[in-house]
């Protein structure tokens, strides 16, 4: 089986799909076998009665994968809710063996598999069972990603201490600016969250828009070192 990284946000709308495009992206470039997945993507209503999960076809995309969308994103719902939430107004319910047994399938078949989640840790799953209990279970280590702005220092301590409680391990974070003017707080928070934490930052993320390829953007940014910890050897 191959190596697996879970990369989760302190919030919803951070750059998480973002910095895995471009980390699978990278991968994939330098020949790895990259595997993706997106437990439950909400928010997919794509009109005319159809579903478009926009997060996992970045993902299947940035991969080259080859696997359907339904394997890459095995629950899919119109509504923009925590999981949990809208497949009970759905009617349905998350399947968690089924996503642990397809995540073992995809993980098998590659040198090392993302998996994103959706908004942070404690987002639900199932009413009383989060994205930290999957990751947990699954024994994958983490990437955090942070909205580079004020209020990140907060945000991103809590999601380190619940994860920290729920025994994970993670590998660093990421600061990714999501505006184009530079605040204060974005110049100032690594440095202050160096002296908060001994989880080490990955790297800071400039403000991208939509015109700059992820793959660029996250390989000129990032320590990708980390990855050496994941990635079998050649």
């Amino acid at each position: 089986m191959g190596s697996g990284l879970f990369i989760t946000g302190t919030d919803t709308g951070v750059g998480k799909t973002f910095v895995t495009c471009g980390l699978a992206a990278l991968l994939r470039e330098s020949g790895y076998r990259v595997g993706v997945m997106k437990p439950a993507e909400t928010g997919c209503d794509g009109g005319a009665g159809k579903l478009a999960p926009q997060d996992a076809l970045a993902l299947k995309a940035a991969a080259g994968s080859e696997l359907s969308l339904e394997k890459i994103c095995p629950h899919q719902f119109r509504e923009p809710l925590a999981p949990s939430v809208a497949a009970e107004r759905e009617g349905r319910r998350i399947d968690i063996e089924r996503l642990m047994d397809i995540y073992r399938e995809i993980s098998a078949a590659h040198d090392i598999t993302f998996v994103e989640g959706a908004g942070g840790l404690m987002v639900p799953l199932l009413p009383s069972y989060t994205y930290a209990d999957f990751a947990s279970v699954l024994n994958m280590p983490v990437i955090v990603v942070a909205a580079n702005k004020l209020g990140a220092i907060n945000h991103l301590l809590l999601t380190l201490e619940h994860a920290s409680c729920k025994g994970l391990r993670v590998l660093g974070y990421v600061l990714n600016q999501l505006e184009p003017a530079t605040s204060l707080a974005a110049e100032t928070n690594r440095e202050a969250l160096f002296s908060l934490t001994a989880v080490p930052c990955l790297g800071e993320l400039s403000y991208a828009g939509v015109a700059v390829a992820a793959t660029a953007a996250v390989g000129a940014a990032l320590d990708s070192r980390f990855l050496a910890v994941l990635l079998p050897r050649r």
